[in-house]
């Protein structure tokens, strides 16, 4: 089955079409569109063309079609788990969550674009700015380019389509290559709602075709991508005065503080480290357990991870399916081979089946091994040992990345300690890093990238201030 670009609320073809396997069993799913440059010119001509409709468009209606939006998604739950099962390998159950999240993460957009607003600025407290009435807008930028990853591919776009909509303004999406069909759906629920033509255009193909011409258009006002940080920082050089938002790598870790009832934590650690095969951006990478508990966390750790069950996406049961590509997996093996070759444990795992790579967990590992510095993007995580909290934080911030970090604690001093110390953009105290709901900000530090998702927050980065006085 051939799908094609969404440009300008027409399902058009292309000269090029690719196709897309299944990570699990490599069955085809589908042949889709790749753009090219006029193809990706067209599809910004089209939104720049929607975006005074858009800009224009009522606040309440604006709202009403994201809201009609989460009808359909509600009444099509089971085909976007399948999609999601399909084309990114997301085990059942986590699929049918991220869907959920979807949904609420719309739900969210359709509240806020009833409350955007400025603010009184009271002039008179300067000299001079006496009679004065001054208030602010929020504007809404015009085009927003969003470019969205693969692991998750129905909510990341959520984060970044549900905004820019609420706001009033118009989205060129590129999807990644690998998940292309769940974005496709979600503009034919699009459509149905009511959206005008051209205010979403679908643009699948290359990135580095999609991308540059998305960076390089001055119709584009905004960029949002969710990606690598090698990609982000690029694009950001080349963007010129585009606002930009960025959400790129991680290396997230937990600190496991003295006295803390392991008993109760470990079922959740280990979801956090395992979960959709560790790629998620704020997955569990590195636990850093104090001595006192370092032995039976790591044996109630193991022992939790051995039970989790391996197989297809489309199994209820199963719990970890195939990771992206046979090539993230043999990256995977030899990132492990290599943290073994230097010293550490391999406790679990470390093994391999098809593109499942086994949930593996790594002891004793060297702070310079590519599994504890990069972000290893797989069901991988290393559990050191530390004496303290301090120096727990100092191993948590040598990291070139700093999107969340957690905490399990019964000390509050120690708590809020290492909540001012741990350089990330979010700490969770008493839960891991990779705890996540959609309204909240959400976005890093250091290469982990700029600015802030969560809906309300994404508004922020997608309108502009204006200022008005009257002098009276």
């Amino acid at each position: 089955m051939k799908k094609h670009l969404l440009i300008d609320g027409q399902w058009k073809e292309t000269k090029e079409y690719r196709p897309l396997y299944s990570p699990y069993n490599n069955e085809l799913l589908a042949e889709i569109a790749y753009a090219d440059a006029q193809d990706v010119d067209d599809a910004i001509a089209a939104a720049e063309k929607a975006r005074p409709v858009m800009a224009k468009m009522p606040a309440h209606q604006r709202a009403s079609i994201l809201e009609k939006l989460v009808e359909l998604l509600t009444k099509n739950e089971e085909e976007c788990t399948r999609l999601l099962a399909l084309e990114a390998a997301k085990p059942w159950t986590t699929a049918k969550a991220e869907v959920a999240r979807t949904i609420m993460t719309y739900k969210f957009a359709a509240e806020e674009a009833r409350r955007i607003h400025g603010e009184t600025i009271p002039l008179d407290a300067a000299p001079g700015g006496e009679g004065r009435i001054t208030f602010t807008l929020r504007e809404p930028v015009g085009v927003v380019a969003a470019i969205t990853p693969f692991n998750f591919p129905m909510n990341l776009v959520a984060h970044k389509v549900g905004p820019a909509i609420a706001a009033g303004n118009t989205v060129v999406l590129k999807p990644a290559s690998q998940t292309p069909l769940t974005s496709i759906f979600l503009a034919e629920l699009l459509q149905e709602a009511g959206l005008p033509d051209g205010a979403i255009n679908v643009v699948t193909g290359s990135g580095s075709v999609v991308g540059d011409r998305l960076i390089q258009d001055d119709r584009v006002k905004v960029i949002t991508f969710t990606g690598s940080p090698a990609v982000g920082i690029g694009l950001r050089n080349k963007a010129g005065l585009k606002k930009v938002t960025l959400e790129l790598g991680s290396n997230s870790a937990l600190i496991v503080d003295k006295g803390v009832d392991i008993d109760s934590i470990i079922p959740r650690t280990v979801t956090g480290a395992f979960s959709f095969a560790g790629q998620v951006c704020i997955s569990l990478q590195r636990v850093y357990v104090h001595e006192d508990l370092y032995e039976a966390f790591v044996e109630k750790f193991v022992a939790q991870t051995k039970t989790l069950k391996l197989g297809s996406p489309l199994d209820p049961e199963t719990d970890v399916s195939a990771v992206i590509s046979p090539k993230d997996a043999e990256r995977a093996l030899s990132w492990i081979e290599e943290a073994r070759q230097s010293g550490a444990v391999v406790a679990a795992g470390g093994g391999r089946e098809g593109n499942i790579v086994e949930p593996t967990v790594l002891l004793n590992v060297d702070p310079k091994q590519k599994v504890s510095c990069q972000e290893v993007f797989a069901p991988i995580v290393l559990i050191n040992k530390v004496a303290s909290v301090e120096e727990a934080i100092a191993y948590v911030n040598d990291s070139r990345y700093g999107l969340q970090a957690g905490i399990y604690t019964n000390d509050i001093f120690k708590a809020l300690h290492a909540a001012e110390e741990l350089e990330v953009g979010g700490v969770m105290i008493n839960d891991i890093p990779t705890f996540r709901v959609d309204h909240m900000p959400y976005g890093g530090v250091k290469e982990s990238g700029i600015g802030r998702e969560g809906l309300k927050y994404a508004i922020e980065e997608m309108t502009e201030m204006k200022l008005i006085s009257i002098k009276k």
